[in-house]
């Protein structure tokens, strides 16, 4: 017999299936008291996950396991469950454990594990039906698209991304200026005799004049010296409805994944679709971008592009097109797989269908709440798959105005509210410069029909239901609260300034009531999807065959 108290994530966690499936093959019985409190999530998830059962010392889930082994036994061990609930606080979960007493006073639910090993949040089969969204590990599933990437993770944003793109130069360029005087002391002490290691010990790591990171220290050793590039400076989408300027090159950037296919100059077209990744802790989403989005845009999140970009064979010129085209030295081409538009295209009955099409139809089912709702389990440990719906276009045209409007988010009407200002020069810089936006209190609550905007003005009337569009655990109109921010960041101190972005003084003013529209249209859209409705597909234990069907 074993017990012990520990981190909880493999109870559902996707990397932990193989445990699972141990565990139920070693032991005879096994009993998980699911104490949850993982604050690793935001918003409402977070709240229902309740108090940290070791205060302080612990942000994840915590569980009581207690194994039973029985050599006699040779069947599959007997699954006990038990979690606490929702919105307990740490001394009512206590309170609970002392209540029980002990193993035999827990109203435990018995559990079979389904063919995926999952023990709770167990996915179905209907799902496995769809076609996939991606595929990386060559499974020949059909994939919709022909290719997706992460995001830029960069192992030091506060250097490379900036909202204003003259400090973000500036922080790049002394970054590059101090680390090539690295390269000199280093091969000074090689030149000396020093062995590597040694070596080392007289580079610097002042985090207030670099950021190291693995690669960037291979670099180093390499003997290799950098040179600031302004063309590698792009229009980053850091966070849901926030853009800074980034710099966008292999030198600074420790893992760009294959975004550089997807955006490889500053001025290269393309819409992603982005989808929170596998595992996640915040609930799924979808939000599309025209730039290039940061690893932790959604999070862990998985960018399936409209277009791709592979680099020209010979002088070749052209315009951007649907069709291959050449920009520079790159050509343009469809993410959407030629067999998914021939698929489309027979199951519907309509030669008009076009790969675009087919993009905002994606848009659209991944936005409808009976597709989130019904399998949820399943968007929390794979990749998306698509249905065959029984409306294509119904979806198609909503996720096309869904995608109109959060890619240009900030040309969007401003919804109507009232602001008031008391500044003596309303329009001036200095009246509308934010420094952290909040919520006014009432009855000890916040009052989100107001905003606080800075000491002159503050916005009233913000309908609630704009809060209901949520994406990456928080809803867009709190999303700009949070990154519209000054922020000054504590290891290199270097500061970011949103009121640095645009020449407009009113620039976030003005976004913060367009959001609300935004987020209300969404809703509408939303709410105006029809049903899933599934065609009859016949579908086969092959996606691939289903959809040569």
């Amino acid at each position: 017999m074993i017990c012990f108290v520990t981190n909880g994530s493999f109870i559902d966690g996707n990397a932990a299936d193989g445990m699972r499936k141990t565990l139920v093959d070693e032991f005879s019985s096994i009993y998980v008291f699911n104490l949850r409190g993982n604050q690793r999530t935001s918003g409402e998830t977070s709240r229902r996950e309740g108090g940290k059962i070791f205060d302080s010392g612990s942000r994840a889930t915590i569980a009581i396991t207690l194994l039973v082994k029985n050599p006699a036994k040779q069947t599959p061990g007997n699954l006990h469950y038990y979690d606490i609930g929702d919105y307990l606080s740490r001394d009512q979960k206590l309170a609970a454990i002392e209540e029980f007493g002990s193993v035999a006073g827990i109203p435990w639910r018995q559990v079979t594990p389904n063919a995926r090993h999952d023990w709770i949040n167990q996915r179905g089969e209907d799902f496995q039906a769809f076609q996939v969204l991606g595929d990386k590990r060559g499974k020949d599933e059909s994939p919709i698209f022909a290719t997706y990437s992460l995001g830029l993770s960069t192992n030091r944003d506060a250097w490379v991304y900036n909202f204003s793109q003259d400090e973000l130069a500036r922080n790049v360029d002394r970054m590059i200026d101090f680390y090539n005087t690295q390269v000199d002391l280093y091969e000074d002490a090689i030149h000396a005799g020093a062995e590597p290691s040694e070596a080392l010990e007289v580079v610097s790591n002042d985090a207030a004049r670099i950021s190291w990171s693995v690669n960037l220290k291979k670099d180093l050793m390499a003997g290799r010296r950098l040179s600031f590039k302004r063309s590698r400076v792009f229009r980053g989408s850091y966070r849901p409805f926030t853009k800074q300027h980034v710099y966008f090159d292999k030198d600074l950037n420790e893992r760009p994944g294959l975004t550089p296919r997807l955006f490889p100059t500053p001025d290269a077209e393309n819409r992603l679709i982005s989808v929170t990744g596998v595992s996640a802790s915040k609930p799924f989403s979808a939000l599309m971008t025209d730039s290039l989005p940061n690893l932790d845009r959604l999070e862990k999140g998985q960018n399936f592009p409209l277009y791709y970009y592979d680099e020209a064979d010979g002088d070749q010129s052209g315009l951007f097109s649907e069709k291959p085209g050449v920009a520079g030295r790159y050509v343009r081409r469809s993410a959407i797989t030629d067999d998914t538009l021939v698929s489309y295209r027979d199951r519907y009955g309509d030669s008009s269908i076009t790969k675009e099409d087919i993009f905002y139809y994606v848009y659209g089912v991944l936005h409808s709440p009976e597709y989130r709702e019904r399998f949820d389990a399943e968007l929390r440990k794979e990749l998306p798959r698509i249905p065959f719906t029984e409306d294509f276009w119904a979806f198609s045209r909503a996720g096309r105005e869904l995608g109109e409007i959060h890619v240009n988010y900030e040309s969007q009407t401003k919804h109507p509210v009232t602001v008031t200002n008391t500044h003596s020069s309303p329009d001036s810089a200095e009246a509308l410069r934010v420094d952290k936006m909040r919520f006014p209190r009432k009855d000890k609550q916040p009052d989100k029909s107001a905003i606080i905007y800075n000491k002159h003005v503050t916005i009233s009337d913000i309908p609630l239901e704009a809060y209901e569009y949520e994406v990456n655990g928080k809803s867009a109109v709190e999303w700009i609260m949070d990154r519209y921010q000054v922020k000054v960041d504590k290891k290199s101190g270097i500061k970011n300034d949103p009121n640095e972005w645009s020449d407009n003084p009113s620039y976030i003013l003005d976004l913060l009531q367009r959001i609300i529209h935004v987020s209300l249209e969404t809703v509408r859209i939303v709410n105006a999807l029809p049903p899933l409705d599934e065609k009859n597909l016949d579908y086969d234990s092959d996606p691939a065959s289903a959809i040569e069907a």
